[in-house]
This record gives C-alpha cells, sequence and structure tokens, in this order.
C-alpha cells in the first residue's frame, strides 16, 4: 500500500520566474503536494536534482546555459527511474520525440497547465505516462520518415536567419552547389517546394529554432 502521508516532492525547471511562482501556486493547495525546489536552467537542474531528489521534475525545453533535453539525460543518469514531466510551449514531434527518447514520462504543453499539470504530476508518480493525444498523433506521422541529417540542420537555421546560400556556403565552408544539394535533400525530407516552407515546418515540428 502506498504512503499517503508521505506528499510528492516536486522540482520546477524553468528560465521564466513568472511559470515557476505560477506552479508553485498551483501545487500550494494540494495535500498531496509539496514544492522541493526550483532552477532556471539545466545545469542548475542537475545539481539541485542531486541535492533535493525530488519525486517529480518539471522541465522546460527552450532554457539557456543548457535545455531540457540535455539536463533530461544527465538526471536520468544520476537516477534511472527519475520521474521527468516535460513543460513546454512548442508542439513539435521531434522535440518531443527526443524528450522521450531521454527518458522524460510525460510531455505537457504550457497552455494546458491549469487543466492539466495536477493530474499529470499524479498519474507520472504512480507510473504511468502521458503524451498529449495530437503529439502522439504527429510522432506516429513522422515516425517512419528520413530525419534531417546534422549538416542539414545547420544549413536549414542559416535559410531560418535570412542567409542567402552564398552566405550559406561561405559560413560553413562548403560550395554553393553542396548548399543546393543541401536544401533539395531538405525539400524532399520536409515535403515541400520552397525556403519558406521548409523553415515554417521545420519550426512547427522543433528540428530548428529561432
Amino acid at each position: 500500500m502506498a504512503d499517503t502521508a508521505r506528499p510528492i516532492r516536486i522540482m520546477t525547471v524553468d528560465d521564466h520566474p513568472a511559470l515557476r511562482e505560477g506552479i508553485a501556486a498551483m501545487i500550494e493547495p494540494e495535500p498531496d503536494m509539496v514544492m522541493a525546489g526550483e532552477a532556471a536552467n539545466g545545469a542548475e537542474a542537475i545539481i539541485a536534482f542531486a541535492n533535493l531528489r525530488p519525486d517529480i521534475t518539471l522541465i522546460d525545453l527552450q532554457m539557456p546555459v543548457m535545455g531540457g533535453i540535455e539536463a533530461i539525460r544527465a538526471i536520468r543518469k544520476q537516477a534511472r527511474h527519475a520521474h521527468i514531466i516535460v513543460l513546454t510551449t512548442y508542439d513539435g514531434d521531434v522535440q518531443a520525440a527526443q524528450a522521450l527518447k531521454a527518458g522524460a514520462a510525460a510531455y505537457l504543453l504550457k497552455s494546458s497547465l491549469r487543466r492539466e499539470l495536477l493530474d499529470t504530476i499524479r498519474s507520472v508518480h504512480a507510473g504511468r505516462r502521458h503524451i498529449p493525444p495530437e503529439i502522439a498523433r504527429e510522432i506516429a506521422l513522422h515516425a517512419a520518415d528520413d530525419p534531417l541529417t546534422p549538416r542539414e540542420i545547420g544549413v536549414l537555421q542559416l535559410v531560418a536567419a535570412g542567409k542567402a546560400n552564398k552566405e550559406i556556403a561561405w559560413q560553413l565552408s562548403i560550395s554553393d552547389d553542396t548548399v543546393k544539394g543541401h536544401m533539395k535533400n531538405i525539400f524532399a525530407k520536409l515535403d515541400v517546394g520552397d525556403r519558406t516552407e521548409a523553415v515554417t515546418m521545420a519550426l512547427r515540428r522543433g528540428i530548428i529554432e529561432l
């Protein structure tokens, strides 16, 4: 029988103080939960986790110093059974798949925190997983896709920054023809017809970020 007297200890990792405060305000009235601590980035999270050993870690993906994916991997190295819930504004399948592969047990959009956070914490603490249906569908839809290579992602990141092919070629020390070849592969893999569509699709799916 579970020990109902011991509350679920929660740590929040996010670079926005207002979000950490908002989560703390949601947790405070719950008799079966307590805030164990917080961190502002992935590097702080690794140290805080080692000191606090929370039952549940709520972690953002996009943070300065160290992002959420790296932090999840490091925390799971410390504690193989650590329960981690990703909180993010991004509903892209690529980031979600990376987070789950790194060891996250749940993935929550920040827009749904008020409706779903408390139930998700209890569910994950009980050993279950949680992935929003719309993100699960996207992951399944693209599961068989040929992923972009690190070089193709680098090229597309520069396209998103407004660089022309010649600038990309110079910056990456490759030829114009090589850049064109990468772009052709990117269009085929993302099933798009031009640079704007490629950037839009890659941003939506979490392949690149601005």
